[in-house]
């Protein structure tokens, strides 16, 4: 977060013609941070769902494991949407290579 408590995202986005194909994305590796983050849902999930969904446990070897990670990030790239680009389909049902009922 910032100064003025705003947070941001390091992230981007590649795109071939109008098509997103990419997307990257800096990791949380700050164990408080993320601490913070889990603590906030559990408190978010209690009120709205009440007793009909218990509290899960902290994970701390995540958490303490996060402490040990560099800087990193990642970018995911969708194999199938640059077979669409260079195949000029219009949708991605036509170049998955199993069916799909989405």
């Amino acid at each position: 977060m910032d100064e003025r408590g705003i947070g941001w995202a390091k992230r981007f986005e590649v795109y071939a013609g109008g098509l997103e194909i990419a997307n990257a994305f800096d990791e949380l590796t700050n164990s408080r941070d993320q601490r913070a983050r889990f603590e906030k849902d559990m408190r978010l999930r209690r009120e709205l769902h009440g007793r009909a969904f218990p509290p899960n446990p902290m994970d701390e070897e995540f958490l303490a494991a996060l402490d040990l990670m560099p800087p990193s990030g990642g970018i995911a790239l969708g194999v199938d949407r640059l077979v669409m680009y260079f195949t000029g389909a219009e949708s991605i049902q036509d170049v998955l290579w199993l069916p799909s009922s989405l």
